[in-house]
């Protein structure tokens, strides 16, 4: 007996209410972006300060932390909602907020998890604010990948824990009044067990923060060294050696409660447009050009179809899965084959680096392409990934 097989479509039109909530999103952005465009400060301490305007502006609108409960000055929005929210700023070309270090992304969706009443109140207005900027106090010289191998120790004396040891790689240190501190109370017990998750004020006597110089020349990235730093207890979140249940909290939301195909979409239109303008003229007949441009947009669908299936996972069990490590680690190697493409259309120009008055768009894909190299490190390398995936997806054995 023949039965007839029923394709299943998606259907990815916005209903009414997304429309209405894009279409609300996109007239505050054009009551609210400079007329003309931004560019970003040429230092690292006027992109903060500008980052910290915009955040503020955006808190004015309500439009900070919409994936943040209402009673915590969110919106309550939906995945779904937040997917739209990110497309649609980022069609609109608004200022990225890296410079606000971990605040909205991360620290507020791990207090609001684990934290105290008290903790929150205390907390989470001054990030949505832009008050308080945070950083991530997690790497160390010798735990990266393997993070739980970290060996800043923390000892109870009293109501304090007294923390010594150090971390690297600390995004905006030398910029931030708080830090999410990880740091070893039980050196007996196995090493994930033996982990304390820590609130700690920048400006605690014991600090010493040393930037790193990046190869694209800037210095986002420091050494952080505590000497006998003291924080109280009541700046633990959860309980003490239990801090490695809500570490994987913040790196769930890292890795996979956003996605990062808007801006990359966006900048494979700004890669198809530099192949247009390049020289020599029609450039982009190329055909094995245009192959690669056509990988490229196939990379780019996929990108964005896998965010709405994660969008969808999301939804259904209400807290970040380990699937979102195939969106990290697609885009991330993705992005780099973009970034290479951009600078092979520059040809000889794409020896002039950023500042050069010769440099296409003023440098800015010398300057992505050297940044794009960090993408498969931050956030659990791409290896790192790898074994998440195998093991936690695809259940296979290490």
């Amino acid at each position: 007996m023949l039965t007839r097989n029923r394709i299943a479509t998606m259907d990815f039109r916005l209903s009414p209410e997304l429309e209405r909530f894009r279409r609300d999103l996109s007239d505050w952005l054009s009551a609210n972006l400079p007329a003309g465009g931004f560019a970003l400060p040429p230092t690292l301490a006027e992109e903060v300060a500008f980052t910290r305007r915009w955040m503020r502006t955006l808190h004015s609108g309500r439009w900070a932390a919409i994936h943040w409960p209402r009673e915590y000055g969110g919106r309550g929005a939906t995945p779904i909602e937040q997917l739209v929210y990110a497309e649609e700023y980022a069609r609109r070309r608004a200022p990225s907020l890296l410079a606000m270090g971990v605040g909205v992304p991360l620290i507020g969706p791990t207090l609001i998890h684990h934290g105290t009443e008290e903790q929150k109140r205390r907390f989470l207005p001054r990030i949505l604010s832009g008050e308080d900027l945070w950083c991530q106090g997690f790497s160390e010289p010798n735990a990266g990948s393997d993070l739980a191998a970290l060996k800043t120790r923390a000892d109870l004396d009293g109501d304090d824990l007294v923390i010594n040891g150090q971390k690297t790689w600390t995004s905006y240190a030398q910029f931030a009044q708080w830090c999410i501190l990880l740091v070893r109370t039980d050196s007996t017990v196995p090493k994930h067990k033996g982990i304390t998750f820590v609130l700690l004020d920048m400006a605690t006597p014991g600090i010493t923060i040393r930037p790193l110089v990046e190869m694209t020349g800037k210095a986002w990235f420091n050494e952080v060294f505590f000497d006998n730093v003291r924080v109280p207890r009541t700046n633990v979140i959860g309980e003490i050696n239990r801090g490695w249940e809500i570490t994987m909290t913040t790196l769930g939301h890292e890795r996979g409660s956003t996605s990062p195909h808007p801006r990359a979409r966006q900048e494979l239109r700004d890669i198809v447009a530099l192949a247009r303008a390049a020289a020599p003229a029609g450039r982009v007949a190329d055909p094995l050009l245009r192959q690669r441009l056509a990988q490229h947009a196939i990379e780019m669908e996929i990108l964005r179809l896998t965010s709405y299936r994660s969008v969808g996972q999301f939804t259904r069990r209400g807290t970040p899965g380990p699937e979102g490590s195939i969106l990290k680690l697609f885009w991330s190697e993705a992005d780099q084959r973009m970034k290479d493409t951009a600078l092979e259309l520059q040809g000889a120009h794409a020896l002039l680096a950023k500042g050069d008055p010769h440099a296409p768009d003023r440098g800015r894909w010398q300057y992505e392409l050297l940044w794009s190299r960090a993408a498969t490190i931050y956030a659990g390398t791409s290896e790192v990934q790898r074994n998440i995936l195998a093991q936690r997806v695809l259940g296979l054995p290490r």
